[in-house]
């Protein structure tokens, strides 16, 4: 299946059609009435986590986030005018960043990660806001993949995007995107270097287990980044769209995301590229109240205040816990020297110095991927790390469809479940 296929369309005025549930390796499709909401409806976060509320001290104005990403094309509705500079570093889009490049299936990224974060909606309660409504956007286009047609690797390319990111402005850097391994080339630590010495907040998306992503992986475990785990509708850590690892910071939203696709048209999707955006719009928010703040002061007060939800944190699944937008804009934080998630410099002079004595981290240039909704898991994929099954993220549809699904799709079976696809499609009125 492709992630065309898995990102679900969503008209703007939408009402659910239909809804596709499998048994077996068979698949039907039975209709399910539901009432006719509106996109904003969908985005269930936004009053969930308390954004809204949020709203009422800071809408991110003044905060300038650098998406580092597929593109981002300001034209679509909700970023209209939100876009306020870019470049393309990967020598296939335009100097703008706002072409996206890529493969056709995951160029939309970049597009749908900004909608997340800073999209303005299409009018009063319509189309898809962001979570920092007023936050503006730099559009850093890449060319993931090793067969692009890029002259510069991957690594070059996310390098470049940092410094160029810095140089321009960017308070925030998103990135949602990894490199699948925990170490990384030696150019990022000059880039990410640059970025903590000139007070930016770097974000990384955890990545995803369904994607192979069991534990994070660069650019999520660079000290100093404040990565983002995922979590479902219930707040629990996502079993297909989040990896876990001591790096992690916080946890957001990661499951049935509602995000804007370069063609205007809206899609539901999953990944913690889509909790990324929702933390980094945080930190905009964060950092548009509190503007004498430096970085280690932004981070601590979003790590600090975050809710625990009952759990024991930190912890390799949720971090500190579940972002909490009022609290990290209202609550009184106790100010930091340092950045509370480590130094890059310092893991540099312990580590780096003893190449010649030790075998120094691969710096081999790695495929960057963007973090997307992961693919379903294949018939042997029993080894996660959790001991809850695969199948428990694919016996759910959205609550408004599970009327006369929920009860067969408990009793299913392990074996039937890992092939049951949620393939909600909903249509213009």
């Amino acid at each position: 299946m492709t992630r065309r296929e898995r990102l679900r369309p969503l008209a703007r005025t939408a009402r659910i059609a239909a809804a596709a549930a499998a048994v077996g390796a068979m698949v039907f499709t039975g209709a399910a009435p539901a009432q006719a909401d509106t996109v904003r409806d969908y985005e269930y976060w936004l009053g969930d986590y308390g954004f809204t509320t949020a709203w009422n001290t800071s809408r991110g104005e003044g905060v300038t986030v650098a998406v580092i990403d597929t593109g981002v094309n300001g034209n679509v509705a909700e970023l209209r005018g939100v876009v306020t500079g870019g470049t393309d570093v990967s020598g296939l889009g335009t100097p703008d960043g706002q072409t996206p490049v890529g493969d056709p299936d995951d160029s939309a990224h970049g597009t749908m990660v900004a909608s997340l974060l800073a999209g303005r909606g299409t009018g009063e309660g319509s189309g898809v806001i962001g979570v920092a409504p007023e936050a503006e956007i730099l559009a850093v286009s890449v060319a993931f993949g090793q067969d692009t047609g890029a002259e510069k690797t991957n690594d070059e390319q996310i390098a470049e995007g940092v410094r160029w990111a810095v140089d321009n402005g960017a308070d925030v850097i998103n990135m949602s995107l990894t490199r699948n391994t925990r170490d990384w080339p030696e150019s990022w630590d000059d880039a990410f270097t640059y970025a903590f010495e000139n007070d930016v907040v770097v974000v990384a998306a955890a990545g995803n287990r369904g994607n192979g992503t069991s534990e994070v992986g660069a650019p999520a475990t660079i000290p100093g980044v404040l990565t983002v785990a995922g979590v479902d509708k219930e707040k629990n850590a996502s079993l297909d769209a989040s990896s876990q690892g001591i790096s992690i910071a916080v946890a957001a939203p990661s499951e049935d995301l509602v995000g804007v696709q370069p063609d205007g048209r809206v899609a539901i999707w999953s990944g913690t590229s889509g909790a990324a955006p929702l933390v980094s719009g945080l930190v905009a928010l964060v950092r548009s109240e509190y503007p004498e703040l430096d970085a280690a002061n932004v981070i601590e007060r979003v790590i600090q205040t975050a809710d625990p939800n009952g759990r024991e944190v930190p912890s390799a699944l949720y971090g500190f816990g579940l972002i909490d937008p009022v609290a990290a804009l209202e609550s009184d934080v106790e100010t930091v020297d340092e950045n509370p998630l480590g130094s890059l410099a310092e893991w540099i002079t312990l580590h780096r110095r003893a190449a010649g004595e030790t075998p120094a981290p691969s710096t081999e240039d790695a495929e960057i991927v963007p973090i997307a909704d992961p693919p379903l898991p294949d018939e042997d994929a029993t080894d996660t790390l959790l001991p809850t099954p695969w199948t428990l993220a694919y016996i759910t549809v959205p609550l408004s469809l599970v009327a006369g699904f929920g009860t067969i799709g408990a009793l299913l079976g392990i074996g039937a479940t890992r092939h049951l696809r949620r393939t909600v499609r909903i249509r213009e009125q």
